[in-house]
């Protein structure tokens, strides 16, 4: 525990080099539709990393804060539907859920559909985590899905901290998640020593972040936080197709100092 603090504590160091842009600046590249690329690295990385993009980035901050509390509550059918899916590569796929804001007290009910050309499109509305998927979040749902809300039923929580990036030209956000926490009635995994990057981008382009992976050799792709969550909790789903990725994140969760 005290290798993890002590490991925060060096990135809030880190991150105090970046010049910060407030919430209504970000929204100016919200990406609602957008194309990402994920990377996956070790958490000992990211120090070194905020270094060299400190002045190629803005960072969100509020109210001072520059990291922030991510509550996300996914939803799936009781078979996985949605899951298997994500899992045979299927396009035109979804992802449902409650997140919260947990600094800010701000809840949302988000859909997110990728589409057959790759892209990723987000909608939500306002709404306070529930356990079933009724009121104006059911009406989102039936609107913009073909899912029926009773279908679905709450399966776990995805929690973790996020450090919001914007390029200086505002046409790519980057994300940068650590911390991350699997947790349902039965079981919570903690995984402290990742980080998950997502460049989100309106069409994919040039990055300064992407060209720090390929220089770094971190390559493209990483299995989404929903479809690792529901690895680690469940047993008796398919995950032969996510073997490169998880022995990947293996390989970084066994090489982290003890510890940490």
């Amino acid at each position: 525990m005290t290798r993890v603090i002590h490991a925060m504590e060096i990135i809030k160091t880190q991150l105090q080099l970046f010049e910060s842009v407030s919430l209504p600046e970000l929204e100016k590249v919200s990406l609602l539709d957008r194309m990402d690329t994920k990377y996956v690295f070790a958490r000992e990385q990211l120090p070194e990393f905020l270094e060299i993009l400190s002045d190629k980035y803005f960072i969100l901050e509020i109210s001072e804060k520059r990291i922030f509390k991510y509550e996300s509550l996914y939803f799936d059918t009781d078979d996985f539907l949605l899951y298997n899916h994500h899992y045979c590569g299927r396009l035109n796929r979804y992802k449902v859920r409650f997140r919260k804001y947990v600094e800010s007290n701000l809840s949302f009910f988000e859909i997110k559909f990728k589409n057959n050309k790759g892209r990723t499109i987000k909608s939500r509305i306002q709404h306070i985590p529930e356990d079933a998927i009724q009121g104006k979040a059911l009406d989102l749902l039936q609107d913009k899905t073909p899912l029926e809300g009773t279908g679905l039923k709450a399966k776990f929580w995805v929690n973790y901290s996020r450090i919001t990036l914007v390029s200086k030209d505002f046409k790519e956000r980057l994300t940068l998640d650590c911390d991350l926490e699997f947790r349902n009635d039965q079981a919570v995994k903690t995984l402290n020593h990742l980080v998950i990057a997502e460049v989100k981008q309106s069409k994919v382009g040039r990055s300064v972040f992407s060209r720090l992976m390929k220089d770094y050799h971190i390559r493209i792709g990483s299995i989404s936080k929903y479809c690792f969550g529901v690895v680690s909790l469940f047993e008796n789903v398919r995950n032969n197709n996510f073997k490169p990725q998880l022995i990947y994140l293996n390989r970084l969760l066994y090489a982290a100092p003890t510890g940490s």
